[in-house]
């Protein structure tokens, strides 16, 4: 082998290609300083607007990820290396990597979509999917509610976002509604009386609004009193069953009787 022509034809290769790899190389390297520097700034930005912090981290690794990728095609296309197949390529594996996880994309956009806009947050109470609970977490992919009776429920975020929700912690109170049946051997004006006793006792009723107590329905043997009064979204079954028993202990104790009870 002639290693006169050999090095020869190594140094016209560098001459031509060399600037190229030393041009590639500072992009690569400037690119990489430059995403650093965005990416700490984006991080202390989003910090002081207080954004969620799943969507922060999520939003963080796409763009970010994003940008690595733009950074090797630039570094690929200073090089000379040919793009066509390999955009090709990526161009197939999206389609079809969109048509599998068309379901999966729909979650990810929604979850995108709640975390922005804020329709609920962790630790409200809503209902949605015939399931009512607290809002423990909420993913890019699914929200998870914990029930009253303590189970996780796990709905996929386009159900979410194309479907009614509602938010019982939103406007901060909640009305309680009570439906009582009582004789017509029991006097309204004494009942009604007891009631209000009863539901001002109460520490968790709120004054405001005022509690309404009316009749309802009237019926053969009897007439519904309805009572409609405001308390807080929190513990809300128990404090009505609390509320139901302190009625029915204070009219008994006001000689206020059901027939058949002693």
């Amino acid at each position: 082998m002639d290693t006169t022509k050999f090095y020869d034809k190594a140094y016209d290769w560098m001459l031509r290609v060399g600037p190229k790899i030393l041009l590639a190389v500072v992009i690569f390297v400037v690119a990489q300083l430059l995403i650093r520097l965005l990416k700490r700034w984006v991080r202390s930005a989003m910090h002081k607007k207080e954004f969620d912090s799943s969507l922060q981290s999520f939003l963080i690794s796409f763009v970010f990820t994003v940008l690595q990728v733009l950074a090797i095609l630039a570094t690929m296309q200073v090089l000379g290396i040919e793009m066509t197949i390999f955009a090709a390529l990526v161009g197939g594996i999206g389609v079809a990597a969109g048509l599998a996880l068309s379901g999966t994309l729909q979650n990810f956009t929604s979850g995108i979509l709640i975390l922005m806009l804020k329709p609920f947050r962790v630790g409200d109470i809503i209902l949605a999917q015939g399931q009512e609970g607290r809002v423990s977490s909420i993913q890019i992919f699914y929200t998870i509610l914990v029930t009253y009776d303590n189970r996780d429920v796990i709905i996929p975020n386009s159900k979410l976002s194309n479907d009614l929700i509602v938010n019982i912690s939103q406007e901060g109170r909640r009305r309680m509604d009570l439906d009582i049946k009582l004789p017509y051997t029991i006097d309204y004006t004494a009942a009604i009386g007891h009631m209000r006793k009863t539901l001002s006792s109460m520490p968790d009723m709120y004054d405001e609004p005022a509690p309404y107590i009316g009749i309802g329905n009237l019926e053969v043997d009897g007439y519904h009193v309805i009572i409609n009064a405001w308390t807080g979204p929190e513990g809300f079954n128990e404090r009505k069953m609390a509320v139901s028993a302190k009625l029915l202990s204070d009219m008994r104790a006001g000689g206020i009787k059901w027939p058949g009870m002693a």
